[in-house]
């Protein structure tokens, strides 16, 4: 059986990469959950597992401490809320990465990933390597070469075309290869698929809570869990409320 250790210092996100690896790889066995960099090394140590989910930025060690002082054949995947130039360099050297909140169909790609290498028996890529590429990618990052999140959409209804303002809207739907991006105004469209639009997105405002629907965390008012577990939302300025998926429930255990 296949073994796996998650770290992260945010408990919900924590909870929340769990539940997703149940979801999309069931016989996957979690052996620990660690709240912070010391955390994860000594688990890692202890249960050698094969692969290991480490945030980056984690009280004690960082994710990158941590995967330097590995002595096992553990695989790494980082999980990153915006380190743009990390992201290139573990696409260079095979290291996979997940953007937090988790996106589910993203998640989906790790673990192929994940699993295939392990089916084949590939050696995990040296941590020194990826150390060397992050350095040299930081020291010739500017200002201009980071990506910020975007904070104007330019979406249409009938003929007209809006300017919008990203914090106005209160949530994406997924429509076919179009976003319906709604706002207290009403329904607008982009001709975006919402899976490209997550990239231009702020993760720790703009939260995915179904496959198809990502929310503006700043405009959720309250939320509601019925007798079966089903979450709902309440937006500030929509009627409607906004379902939870499964999948996505525990976020707001809290609220």
């Amino acid at each position: 059986m296949t073994t796996a250790l998650i770290a992260d210092d945010e408990p919900l996100l924590r909870e929340h990469l769990r539940e997703l690896l149940q979801t999309l790889w069931p016989e996957l066995d979690i052996v620990a959950l660690a709240a912070n960099g010391n955390e994860a090394a000594k688990a890692i140590a202890e249960h050698a597992p094969d692969v290991a989910f480490l945030d980056i930025k984690m009280p004690g060690q960082t994710g990158i401490e941590v995967a330097q002082g590995i002595e096992t054949n553990t695989r790494i995947v980082f999980v990153t809320a915006y380190d743009e130039f990390a992201v290139q360099a573990f696409e260079r050297e095979a290291i996979d990465y997940v953007m937090k909140p988790a996106n589910e169909a993203r998640l989906a790609q790790t673990v192929a990933r994940v699993r295939s290498a392990l089916a084949h028996n590939e050696n995990p890529p040296e941590i020194s390597v990826l150390l060397k590429l992050l350095a040299q990618r930081g020291t010739a990052t500017t200002a201009e070469d980071k990506k910020t999140p975007i904070r104007w959409i330019r979406a249409s209804r009938g003929d007209t075309t809006f300017q919008i303002a990203v914090d106005e809207v209160l949530f994406f739907q997924s429509d076919d290869k179009y976003t319906v991006v709604n706002t207290a105004n009403g329904e607008h469209l982009i001709r975006m698929a919402l899976t490209e639009l997550l990239d231009s997105l702020n993760p720790e405002q703009f939260w995915q809570v179904h496959r198809g629907t990502v929310v503006n965390i700043n405009c959720v008012t309250s939320s509601k869990r019925d007798g079966d577990g089903r979450v709902t939302l309440n937006l500030r300025g929509w009627e409607k409320p906004v379902a939870v998926s499964r999948a996505y429930s525990h976020l707001f255990k809290q609220m």
